[in-house]
């Protein structure tokens, strides 16, 4: 089965780069990235020792509802190319994710939730888009849930 990982929206990540308010109504806070552990949403790639860089609350989601998570999450202060592809993005560097179904309306796939090794996570995204009411499969941190990009069919 052919996945592609998908970084959020270049439009997204566009508004908050320009200085547009994040999910929450907040400014984007401005930090220098100190080179551990800063993965940018937009690029997929890690914000590099000395960047200037982001820190948004973000709802990769496009309803309100109680599924719809909210979190931190970094991005370059600069405009970076979107990323994403058939690869695994550089971004996931840790030993292991949350990898979880959601169907196309936008909620939570009961039992498809799991802590994965980051070796796993695209069969383990196979394995998921097995289920028809599974639409797409979000990664998120298994330290802290914070998003990390988004896996869909094709």
């Amino acid at each position: 089965m052919k996945l592609t990982y998908r970084a959020m929206p270049t439009e997204t990540a566009r508004a908050y780069q320009r200085g547009c308010v994040d999910a929450y109504g907040n400014p984007p806070q401005h930090f220098v990235s100190d080179g551990d552990g800063n993965p940018c949403r937009h690029c997929l790639r890690m914000i590099a020792e000395g960047e200037d860089a982001l820190l948004v609350a973000h709802r990769p989601f496009t309803t309100v509802q109680a599924f719809a998570e909210t979190g931190p999450i970094f991005l370059h202060a600069r405009e970076c190319a979107q990323g994403g592809g058939t690869e695994a993005p550089e971004i996931l560097a840790s030993p292991d994710y949350i990898v979880r179904g959601y169907s196309a309306d936008e909620r939570i796939v009961y039992g498809t939730g799991a802590v994965i090794s980051t070796d796993r996570i695209g069969s383990r995204a196979e394995e998921l888009f097995e289920r028809s009411e599974i639409a797409f499969v979000d990664i998120r941190s298994a330290r802290n849930n914070c998003y990390q990009c988004r896996i869909e069919r094709g």
